[in-house]
């Protein structure tokens, strides 16, 4: 346990969620900390991920009031005594929470964590503890609840990185960049000359998309239904790209790709796309799935299927890469 006593009690700004669909409403609340293992980190800016706004909209009563956000960055403020790797003044990325104790986080599989859904959907410290009780709202969501002025933090989930960095662009490397990029370099392993389809271009697909770049696949086909994703998906490394309200998806990959696809990831969770991506993988491809509902059971044999948890990256060594 790691009880701090006589803990700083300060009041911070934050964007509450009290019923379903919202809207989130800026309250005054106040939170408890850092305990010795934490930091106290002044958010800077947030991206908003889909994992947040489906929160909203699955909401219940019985959840009571949250602050959702896991795509914080901002500037260390206060540290706790056990904290090493920031001092105040550094400035850190956030993502998700790990134990590191555990067999998966000591052997460097921190997405593996097993507890890593109580820690990250939680809404407490690893320690059962929640910085926001005196308000009655529910706080450290994927360890942030970064839709707030301020938060709590934990060096398994802060990353330093460079002053000369503008945060409010390295806040989605949090969650949707290194989900999309980490899927194709750490849980994939995409090599040089495979080809990859990459189901919906907003920001995981992108990543994907500049992460399949970089590694050399080709081609890479990005489908979108709207011109302007599609269009930047091509600036970002694209080879070629489908846009699904013009063209059959499935046909047009087959123009590209006659076989079908080495791998295929489907980060729209649309029904239809989902049954549509085993349909264009060549056999002993690999289908990776993004959304929280687990591998379809309708993926045949001879097709390998995984479920993405934050691109089985570790934050540590994927940011500074």
């Amino acid at each position: 346990m790691d009880h701090s006593k006589n803990m700083t009690i300060r009041e911070i700004r934050a964007a509450v969620l009290r019923k379903q669909d919202g809207p989130l409403k800026i309250e005054t609340l106040l939170m408890e900390g850092p305990q010795d293992s934490e930091a106290l980190i002044r958010i800077v800016a947030s991206g908003v991920c889909h994992t947040d706004i489906s929160m909203v909209h699955h909401w219940e009563t019985a959840d009571g009031p949250l602050v959702l956000g896991h795509e914080g960055a901002g500037i260390v403020e206060l540290t706790g005594k056990k904290v090493k790797a920031v001092r105040p003044g550094d400035h850190v990325v956030l993502s998700y929470q790990s134990c590191g104790t555990c067999r998966q986080c000591k052997s460097g599989r921190p997405t593996k964590c097993r507890r890593f859904y109580d820690l990250n959907f939680g809404f407490h410290r690893p320690d059962g503890s929640n910085a926001l009780e005196q308000s009655g709202v529910g706080g450290h969501f994927l360890g942030q609840s970064s839709f707030s002025s301020h938060i709590l933090a934990t060096e398994r989930n802060m990353v330093k990185v460079s002053k000369k960095l503008p945060l409010s662009i390295l806040a989605p490397l949090g969650c949707g960049m290194q989900t999309g990029a980490g899927t194709v370099m750490n849980m994939l392993h995409v090599r040089k000359g495979e080809s990859i389809a990459i189901f919906g271009t907003g920001a995981v697909g992108l990543a994907a998309v500049m992460a399949a770049r970089v590694v050399g696949a080709y081609p890479i086909i990005g489908m979108d239904i709207a011109p302007s994703r599609l269009k930047l998906a091509l600036e970002l490394g694209a080879t070629h790209v489908i846009n699904g309200r013009k063209t059959d998806v499935a046909a047009g990959i087959k123009k590209i790709v006659a076989d079908g696809v080495n791998y295929v990831l489907e980060t729209t969770g649309n029904s239809q796309m989902l049954h549509l991506a085993p349909e264009v993988i060549k056999k002993r491809g690999t289908a990776a799935f993004f959304t929280g509902e687990g591998v379809p059971d309708f993926v045949p044999k001879g097709i390998k299927a995984v479920q993405v948890v934050e691109g089985d990256s570790v934050p540590q060594i994927l940011f500074r890469n």
